[in-house]
């Protein structure tokens, strides 16, 4: 949460000074986490300690400490997964500290965002576009509108419904156009950081360019995808597999317009299909990955995604797909441009 210090108060703040701060806050969201002056966490403090210390003799002027909730809940990294942070749902608790090692505070997390997951984002946005030409001449990929607004705006949007706070964005083709679009992503409650890539570096390997993360785990995505892919539940799948690779998938039927013979050694047909229709699973250019996975990219040199797979299968690392059930659509050419501006109308990204 970009804004997360608004629920901190001084542990040397009177009742009536929390009160005051509780007021300001409104329904967004009534708690209020004490700190040290080194930012420790202390505890909570709610309406309803305050109006149970009245009841039991604190006034207004008391110190804070008199209706303070200590110890109170809170989160280290290693607790920020998916399960743990659905108890405290269940439990009603909208807010909670996240803390390091120690009990200072690094962020405050809002559990009523449909998800608040502890994972990294990187979006790839730095390719030419060259099939969509003419419509790339002037403008990135990136920037070309779907409905009312450009295709990476649509995936930025979505990510911060889903709680993501920091997003990479790799660029290279005029990348200034999509600096001064986004800017550093305050505006939608996003924290942006740019990576250039000064020669193209394929699919995945502007990643080699981010540095240590912070976070165990890495959403990497294509920017020109639009989709309404379920985050949560894709990192949900993810987890459970404890793959080092989840790679989101999407249905591909081919239908073959003859007849299909199947044939043994001999030559002789033991089967036969009458314009069968085969499905497979595609790469939707959707991936979640360990942070120990990416010791695979090498450093500032073309790598795509498929590189890092096979690197992977050969070394023996767990990779896993995840079905995309709901809508999904590679803008990749000129009809599939075309085409999402169609599907627009009647998407709820």
């Amino acid at each position: 949460m970009n804004d997360w210090k608004k629920f901190t108060i001084d542990g040397n703040a009177t009742v009536k000074q929390a009160l005051s701060q509780l007021d300001a806050l409104g329904k967004v969201g009534a708690v209020l986490f004490a700190v040290d002056g080194s930012g420790l966490l202390l505890g909570s403090v709610t309406d309803g300690d305050i109006r149970r210390g009245f009841l039991g003799g604190a006034s207004l002027t008391d110190p804070l400490g008199k209706v303070l909730h200590s110890p109170c809940r809170s989160l280290g990294r290693d607790q920020q997964t998916g399960p743990e942070m659905e108890k405290l749902r269940r439990a009603q608790i909208r807010f909670v500290p996240l803390v390091a090692p120690g009990g200072r505070i690094l962020d405050i997390l809002d559990l009523q965002a449909r998800a608040t997951l502890p994972v990294e984002v990187i979006l790839m946005a730095g390719g030419k576009g060259e099939r969509l030409r003419p419509l790339t001449e002037e403008i990135p990929k990136p920037l070309l509108p779907i409905g009312e607004k450009p295709i990476l705006e649509h995936n930025l949007d979505r990510l911060a419904r889903y709680g993501f706070g920091e997003v990479h964005v790799s660029l290279h083709y005029k990348g200034q156009q999509i600096r001064d679009y986004f800017g550093d992503g305050s505006s939608r409650n996003l924290q942006i950081r740019y990576v250039e890539e000064t020669e193209p570096l394929g699919t995945v390997g502007a990643v080699s360019l981010l540095g240590k993360l912070k976070q165990e785990h890495l959403l990497i995505m294509n920017a020109d995808v639009l989709t309404d892919i379920d985050f949560a539940d894709f990192y949900a799948a993810f987890l459970a597999a404890d793959a080092d690779m989840c790679v989101a998938s999407t249905l591909y039927h081919v239908d073959v317009p003859y007849a299909v013979l199947e044939a043994g050694a001999d030559n002789r047909v033991t089967a036969l299909a009458e314009k069968p229709t085969y499905t497979y699973y595609s790469n939707a250019g959707i991936y979640l990955v360990k942070r120990s996975f990416l010791d695979l990219v090498p450093p500032q040199v073309h790598f795509d995604i498929t590189d890092l797979m096979e690197k992977g299968l050969s070394c023996s690392k767990v990779i896993i797909h995840y079905p995309i059930l709901g809508y999904w659509l590679d803008i990749g050419r000129l009809q599939d441009y075309q085409k999402a501006q169609q599907d627009i109308k009647h998407l709820k990204l």
